[in-house]
């Protein structure tokens, strides 16, 4: 109920209806190739912000780096609420992984809202002999085996390099440009398994060609019931939750922030678009500005200090 009563202030505060925003049309920077989750998501939310904010939103995809080059940009981008990223994980996880940025990827950033939350999946085959998670592990630890990844710098790339760290299990990264080709050759059997996002997998696990092992999400998603999540399986602490949202550039007004918040959370209560998400797997999240901006700070120790204690690179 206190949560409730928030938002609805924060909604319908007469302060936001007078802000001086731009009345240009924002855009939206997605440091990513068009067709992946980051890229939908972005797409989503400028679809269903558009009414509350009173203009379309563009969005504009700057793919490359790892996102660097699409981060690069609108942290360098003038202040004023008309330049936005689509941000992810991988902003904590580059300022991690990456040394000598031009930029800071959680300090030059004023986070607007998480927007989603979207766990990890590790997938086999359907006719893999790892039955289960148990069965993959034994596997690992008496032949080599290969597990593929959209990429490296990824949360999947670290989520499988933390799960090895929690084994004491080895096993061969492969990453590759984009969750769509990890999973042709998955599907074609070059590479035994695959870590990703659900969405990418949830439809081929559920039509029997995948089979899921673990999601690292604190419990079962309701999209694959039947995949148990690391936690139960006794890895707490591979407990890793990816999110998309939205950030401004530091220095971006407070009240901008705060009326694009509040559009965020008029988006995430159309029917519609919760639909979308959860046909991707994508669950949507609430938490604003202030829990966002913890977070990043949060999960950047967090992978500093297994980047560290993996020795990873990002190439």
């Amino acid at each position: 109920m206190h949560r409730r009563h928030i938002l609805t202030a924060v909604l319908t505060s007469p302060a936001l209806a007078q802000v001086d925003f731009p009345e240009r049309p924002p855009r939206i920077i997605v440091p990513a190739a068009a067709g992946g989750s980051q890229d939908s998501v972005a797409r989503l939310l400028a679809r269903f912000m558009a009414a509350p904010l009173g203009r379309p939103i563009i969005i504009e995809n700057r793919a490359g780096a790892a996102g660097n080059i699409g981060f690069e940009f609108v942290a360098r981008a003038r202040p004023d609420g008309l330049i936005l990223a689509a941000g992810s994980d991988n902003l904590s996880i580059n300022k991690a992984l990456f040394s000598g940025l031009s930029f800071d990827p959680v300090e030059d950033f004023a986070p607007v809202a998480q927007g989603t939350q979207v766990p990890q999946i590790l997938v086999v085959r359907a006719d893999s002999p790892s039955a289960d998670l148990a069965g993959f592990l034994a596997r690992a630890g008496c032949e080599p085996l290969a597990v593929a990844t959209g990429g490296n710098g990824s949360l999947a790339h670290l989520l499988q390099a933390l799960l090895q760290e929690l084994t004491g299990r080895r096993w061969s990264h492969v990453p590759y440009r984009g969750g769509a080709p990890a999973l042709n050759d998955l599907l074609a059997g070059t590479v035994h398994a695959m870590m990703g996002n659900i969405g990418a997998v949830a439809e081929q696990v559920g039509a029997g060609m995948l089979r899921g092992l673990a999601v690292s999400s604190p419990g079962r998603v309701a999209a694959l019931p039947m995949v148990p999540s690391f936690s139960e399986l006794g890895l707490g602490d591979a407990e890793v939750v990816g999110w998309h949202g939205l950030v401004a550039p530091r220095g971006t007004p407070q009240a901008v922030v705060a009326r694009l918040y509040a559009a965020v959370l008029e988006a995430l209560r159309v029917p519609q678009l919760r639909i979308r998400l959860d046909h991707l797997g994508i669950s949507p999240s609430e938490a604003g500005p202030e829990a966002l901006g913890q977070r990043m700070a949060d999960d950047a120790r967090r992978w500093q200090l297994l980047v560290s204690q993996a020795g990873l690179r990002p190439d």
